[in-house]
């Protein structure tokens, strides 16, 4: 299996935080460091303000040496896709090789009204056309042209450049979407996944994801299979009491629910089961970006047991 991180830095995090907290993750065996893509905070002030998800990964790219670096994921109503394949080709080039790509419709317009980014009512057709073109810009051979004409894009003529050092950077899909998601899932991306859902839903969607690969002649071995939760991870009760008051969450509530909770061996049993049900990818959500300690007690507690 594969073990990622996943911050919400527009909660408020500088950038200088956001690389302390990816190169302790590398130090403590983490395989990759995602962030979402936000630029308006969703709880509290957001000091001192949004950062850009990709000048904050192609700048974790050069002062990281192994973690696989991306977004969980990108909303297609930031970037034109012609502009998004060249942000994320260049950050593969400075990684040596490392980036990801995680795309969605996008849903908070609240923040599109702040920025003055436009939001359209209907963004699924996006989404479809905008993964089309990002790969089909990565896959056309150098010298030669890509064109596309759809509903909501076209490229005319374009050289299809600079190309990501990755013979195909991995694209991941997610949502728990009942149809549509699966099926575009299985047509565009290397991996799927599934956040913050109970695990009779992961499995559901597990399955839905597999047979819309069968459908269309995809061996459903070749899609990567992940899901994302929130944690809350200690050694102690005081530990995790303390965690939880940092990010103003009720412990109780939080071990109720669908995520990464308690001890080392709380969150062992909890990724065995999830193992189980076909993942092969995890990303342990972590909402103070301050608290190094929380990562290190995931490296060096539960990670060793997973391997």
């Amino acid at each position: 299996m594969e073990f990622c991180v996943f911050t919400e830095p527009q909660m408020g995090a500088r950038y200088d935080t956001q690389l302390a907290f990816a190169q302790q993750a590398e130090r403590v065996g983490f395989d990759g460091f995602f962030r979402s893509d936000h630029y308006l905070t969703m709880g509290g002030e957001g000091l001192p303000g949004p950062t850009d998800a990709w000048t904050t990964l192609a700048g974790l790219a050069r002062e990281t040496t192994r973690l696989r670096l991306g977004t969980l994921v990108s909303s297609v109503t930031y970037r034109w896709p012609g502009i998004l394949a060249i942000q994320v080709a260049q950050v593969d080039a400075m990684s040596d090789g490392r980036a990801e790509l995680g795309l969605g419709t996008g849903w908070f317009e609240a923040e599109h009204l702040a920025y003055a980014i436009p939001f359209p009512r209907k963004r699924f057709g996006m989404l479809a056309e905008q993964l089309e073109i990002v790969n089909g810009l990565w896959s056309t051979p150098v010298g030669e042209r890509y064109g596309f004409e759809g509903e909501h894009y076209r490229l005319v003529d374009s050289p299809a450049l600079p190309k990501p050092v990755q013979d195909r950077v991995p694209v991941i899909v997610g949502g728990a979407g009942l149809t549509r998601t699966p099926e575009l899932a299985a047509q565009h991306a290397t991996e799927f996944n599934i956040a913050f859902q109970p695990e009779d839903v992961i499995a559901d969607r597990f399955a839905r994801v597999r047979a819309a690969c069968e459908r269309i002649g995809r061996d459903p071995e070749t899609l990567k299979l992940s899901v994302a939760l929130t944690t809350l991870a200690g050694g102690s009760e005081a530990d995790l009491e303390r965690r939880a008051a940092a990010t103003q969450t009720d412990l109780a509530a939080f071990r109720a629910g669908n995520g990464f909770a308690g001890s080392a061996d709380d969150i062992v049993a909890k990724a065995t089961r999830l193992k189980e049900l076909g993942a092969s990818r995890l990303y342990f959500q972590l909402m103070d970006m301050g608290d190094l300690d929380h990562v290190a007690y995931l490296g060096e507690e539960v990670l060793p047991r997973l391997r």
